[in-house]
């Protein structure tokens, strides 16, 4: 999550700071958040959603505990969010969930 999110920033400021916003947001939010700014996809995954010059970004996320939001990967949207990657995240989810301690990172996002 950190390399796209620091590829945005390198290649794609505008859009990193729309990402950046929604993934504030999320951490002031949490599980209030909704739509036009996240959305619930399936089997606990959720999307933060982001749109520059007609290009739809999306960071996959799901939670953990009471207090947690753990985010999985960002991609561009075409369509749909492809099942793969919903697949890829509650992959991931499972990870976390088996043991929390090796997935834990702290993104800088100051």
């Amino acid at each position: 999550m950190q390399d796209w999110l620091d590829d945005l920033e390198k290649n794609e400021p505008k859009v990193y700071a729309k990402c950046l916003a929604r993934v504030l947001e999320l951490s002031e939010q949490g599980s209030q958040m909704r739509r036009p700014h996240a959305d619930y996809l399936r089997d606990g995954i959720y999307e933060l959603r982001a749109s520059c010059g007609g290009i739809h970004y999306r960071i996959l996320y799901f939670y953990f505990g009471k207090n947690a939001a753990v985010l999985s990967h960002g991609l561009i949207k075409e369509r749909v969010i492809p099942p793969k990657e919903i697949e890829r995240a509650n992959s991931r989810m499972t990870l976390v969930k088996n043991d929390p301690n090796k997935y834990t990172a702290d993104l800088d996002i100051e």
